[in-house]
């Protein structure tokens, strides 16, 4: 089965000119979520990943169907303010804004290996973000694999170097 069929195009959605790629179809249907994970595992499983971080929002969604998967312990880059204990924190870029990600600072240690993950890789920011938090805690990011990327982005050169596998390429 064709996973592009499972994602909806939006136009104008979140501000005029953004053209949104809804993954809600794709986690409906239960054998198009499991191939999405399936083909998201593939291409990491010999980076031996201790971790995964998964980036808010959907990202906690393939984040934690691929910890599951892998065998590997969970961790959430929340928005600021949600994590109740002190907090590494990192501000980024949006194509229609500016936010930032936090993560406990006892989340990782020296010699955790962290696969990031998320839905959808665009401009690179959030993803760059999360491969600083991960670097700043001591911790060695391995990989970033994402659902989606939208390739006429400069995603992949602003996470500097991070491998970055993606399933659908728009």
């Amino acid at each position: 089965m064709s996973l592009h069929q499972f994602v909806r195009d939006v136009p104008d959605f979140p501000k005029a000119g953004i053209l949104f790629r809804d993954i809600t179809p794709l986690l409906a249907n239960a054998e198009a979520f499991k191939q999405a994970v399936e083909a998201m595992a593939q291409p990491v499983l010999n980076l031996q990943p201790t971790h995964v971080l998964g980036l808010e929002s959907r990202g906690f969604i393939f984040g934690s169907a691929l910890a599951q998967k892998l065998g590997l312990g969970f961790v959430p880059a929340r928005k600021p303010g949600k994590l109740p204990l002190p907090t590494h924190k990192e501000a980024y870029g949006l194509e229609y804004g500016a936010d930032a990600l936090e993560i406990h600072t006892d989340a990782f240690g020296p010699g955790d290996r962290v696969l990031i993950v998320d839905d959808v890789m665009a401009t690179g920011g959030t993803a760059d973000a999360a491969r600083r938090l991960v670097t700043r805690s001591g911790a060695h990011p391995v990989a970033l694999t994402v659902f989606i990327e939208l390739t006429t982005l400069p995603g992949r050169e602003k996470v500097q170097g991070l491998p970055v596998f993606s399933v659908l390429r728009y």
